[in-house]
């Protein structure tokens, strides 16, 4: 019998002492929320607060309906704690539209010592041309770097 979750499991352990993980999360009913400057600011508000936890946020992508980043988490925080209050947070924000915001969970890949950062940001970083916002990846307002993650 195939198991339904509601949102998707996550690894019992890692044994990385600071794992790097490629997160996306989406907004409840593929609702445009994210693609505006209120937003971007909610989420570099909340990730550049998370440094002081543990929580360095690489690169990362806010589409109109989801976000994707790189995330290095350490010490104190938990990826999950992490994606919850900046759920929380950016719900503040968002909530003006009322109603539930965000899907319940997140996914997250967590990069292999032989994965590439820098092609899966390649990927990443085109989103908003494959989705036909903008022409070249360098216009798209909503994306950035909070702190370098060093890994090739």
């Amino acid at each position: 019998m195939n198991r339904i979750y509601s949102k998707p499991p996550r690894l019992p352990v890692i044994t990385q002492s600071q794992p790097l993980y490629f997160v996306t999360f989406c907004i409840m009913y593929r609702r445009r929320l994210l693609a505006n400057a209120d937003a971007h600011e909610a989420f570099c508000q909340y990730a550049q607060a998370g440094l002081e936890h543990g929580a360095g946020v690489g690169r990362y992508v806010l589409m109109p309906q989801h976000i994707h980043l790189f995330i290095r988490v350490s010490g104190e925080t938990t990826l999950g704690r992490w994606v919850g209050g900046l759920k929380r947070a950016m719900g503040r924000v968002l909530e003006s539209n009322g109603g539930l915001v965000w899907q319940p969970g997140f996914f997250d890949h967590l990069l292999r010592h032989d994965e590439s950062y820098a092609e899966k940001w390649a990927y990443v970083r085109d989103n908003p041309v494959r989705k036909n916002l903008v022409t070249k990846w360098e216009d798209w307002p909503y994306l950035g770097e909070i702190v370098m993650i060093d890994r090739a």
